[in-house]
């Protein structure tokens, strides 16, 4: 079970927001919060959705409004899904760097194992001999 796991039943989950459960079926209506459904149709959600909650009741008390919330919280969650890419897009690069031809570094473990390390990156340990191809560009 982790934070998106829809475990709480409406009347749970809007007395751990701090609202009247007819409140949350007012912002499903709408759609800043969308609870997963059971196979009865009834509301399920998840701590992850009772923290938007939370967000969204902070931003009304600051005089946000609704659509203005709506529109906030849809940035928000396209940053994060942005930043996931990135981090997957970064995660990628490197391993190409790491895979390119010319560009590899290896170091022979002293069982005679081969380690792949990171371009300038030094060994682990002393007893492991680094073999280097220079770029042609070095030559």
């Amino acid at each position: 079970m982790d934070e998106n796991s829809p475990v709480f039943a409406i009347a749970i989950a809007a007395e751990l927001a701090g609202m009247h459960p007819q409140t949350l079926r007012q912002y499903d209506r709408i759609g800043l919060v969308e609870p997963k459904r059971t196979a009865g149709r009834s509301r399920r959600y998840s701590m992850r959705d009772v923290e938007q909650l939370r967000e969204v009741q902070r931003l009304s008390g600051e005089g946000v409004s609704l659509e203005g919330i709506a529109r906030i919280l849809s940035l928000e969650n396209e940053v994060t899904r942005l930043s996931g890419r990135v981090r997957e897009l970064e995660n990628a690069l490197a391993d190409q760097v790491l895979k390119s031809q010319g560009r590899r570094v290896f170091a022979a473990g002293e069982h005679g194992d081969v380690i792949p390390l990171r371009s300038g990156t030094r060994t682990q340990r002393r007893t492991e001999i680094v073999v280097w191809r220079p770029r042609r560009d070095d030559v």
